[in-house]
């Protein structure tokens, strides 16, 4: 597991908004105080963005934004020739890599989230199985790996949050998000689809009033900082 910082200074969880597309977009998330943005590989996704575009946003950010590449079952060689073409901070294996992928990765001076799922495999039970800097879990049910917009138990999730840094995600909302910070204490928290207009086009209504949120949920634990 590579070593986070508590976030002492802070008891609100980390905030990543996916699924960026636009420069303008990305630069009014970060002026909103964001802590990272992710950029979806996976081509089967209607968020998908290409290698070019992500390494225009990234170049326009502040420096201290994570930008965090998703991928789904991509292999280490394709993996980190993205991440040096983009200059990504960190990468989201969202399918069913295995636990030898993400060690390899761990090795990269990267941050490295692990998504696992209440509906399939890698389920949360399979935590204690990988090495990374953070899990995120969400329901794992639809047609897409991820971004699907559907709300699930997120009591499901504590277990992972007790024992290792938590990503939570899936069907999170402006009009949701405190009830299910307060249902699991997460270190940081995920959204997409719950502030967009449409696919991969935020609306920074939504977006500010999600964060406006989040930063107004304290926690009651020390948060573990993962961006």
């Amino acid at each position: 597991m590579i070593k986070q910082k508590d976030n002492t200074d802070n008891q609100t969880p980390q905030i990543k908004i996916c699924g960026i597309t636009r420069v303008s977009d990305a630069l009014s998330c970060a002026e909103l105080g964001v802590n990272a943005l992710g950029f979806v590989f996976y081509p089967k996704s209607p968020r998908y963005v290409d290698q070019n575009k992500v390494l225009e946003i990234s170049q326009a950010l502040p420096k201290e934004i994570k930008t965090v590449g998703v991928f789904v079952d991509e292999s280490f060689s394709s993996i980190m020739q993205t991440v040096e073409k983009c200059g990504l901070s960190a990468v989201q294996l969202h399918g069913s890599e295995t636990p030898q992928l993400a060690a390899e990765l761990c090795k990269e001076n990267l941050i490295v989230i692990k998504a696992l799922f209440l509906e399939k495999s890698p389920s949360i039970e399979e935590a204690k199985n990988y090495e990374a800097s953070a899990f995120i879990v969400e329901y794992g049910k639809g047609a897409l790996p991820g971004g699907n917009a559907l709300s699930w138990d997120w009591e499901k999730a504590k277990t992972v949050g007790e024992n290792y840094p938590l990503i939570l995600a899936g069907g999170l909302a402006p009009d949701n998000i405190s009830t299910a910070i307060s249902i699991c204490s997460p270190d940081a928290v995920d959204i997409s689809s719950g502030v967009e207009s449409s696919y991969g086009i935020k609306d920074i209504g939504k977006v500010e009033s999600f964060i406006s949120i989040v930063s107004g949920c304290a926690l009651t634990k020390t948060t573990r900082r993962i961006f």
